[in-house]
């Protein structure tokens, strides 16, 4: 989808994605300090905004202006960043955290922003990527329809390069999702 479609999109229908990160990012980080942590793709800002809110020090990159519009109505204390993450490089070396949560965009799109990410990570930092799954293919899930969009987790790992899987798995009953979370040496 381009710039304007998911302007379009974000103002027709708000927070469109209605799932709320906590539940997902409480069973992942629970152990985590807070410190600095990077959203890539972050939208509306609910999983920003769910880290501001306890403590860490968030960046926000998304390219819909309208998604960001509602991101920043929530005033909380994040840096909102307006980036097409084609192109955007993140600073080297001094997130804690990294999210990719349900980015999903073509397959060469989705192995250059993993190739970069990690290198936004501070030594022992955590890469946490979540997204739908393939397996939901013709099940009437909700999710893109598109297989070249969709995660595994044998596509994501082999996607990230010199990072330690800590969890790489499929979860979730109805709809299903890949979950990985590595950590940088």
């Amino acid at each position: 989808m381009e710039r304007e479609d998911w302007d379009r999109r974000w103002r027709e229908r708000g927070f469109h994605c209605e799932d709320d990160p906590s539940e997902l990012l409480e069973s992942e980080l629970a152990d985590l300090e807070p410190g600095r942590a990077l959203d890539l793709g972050c939208g509306a800002g609910r999983a920003s905004i769910w880290l501001a809110d306890r403590g860490w020090r968030v960046t926000g990159v998304d390219f819909s202006t309208a998604a960001l519009d509602l991101a920043r109505a929530a005033d909380a204390d994040v840096d909102w960043v307006l980036a097409d993450l084609n192109g955007y490089e993140p600073e080297p070396g001094v997130f804690d955290l990294v999210l990719v949560l349900y980015v999903h965009v073509p397959a060469a799109e989705r192995q250059t922003l993993l190739a970069r990410a990690p290198s936004a990570l501070a030594p022992g930092g955590t890469l946490l990527v979540a997204g739908h799954d393939l397996a939901n293919l013709g099940t009437g899930a909700p999710g893109p329809s598109n297989p070249d969009v969709l995660y595994s987790p044998e596509t994501i790992v082999g996607e990230l390069g010199e990072l330690d899987v800590k969890r790489a798995e499929r979860v979730g009953d109805e709809a299903v999702d890949t979950v990985v979370v590595a950590r940088k040496r």
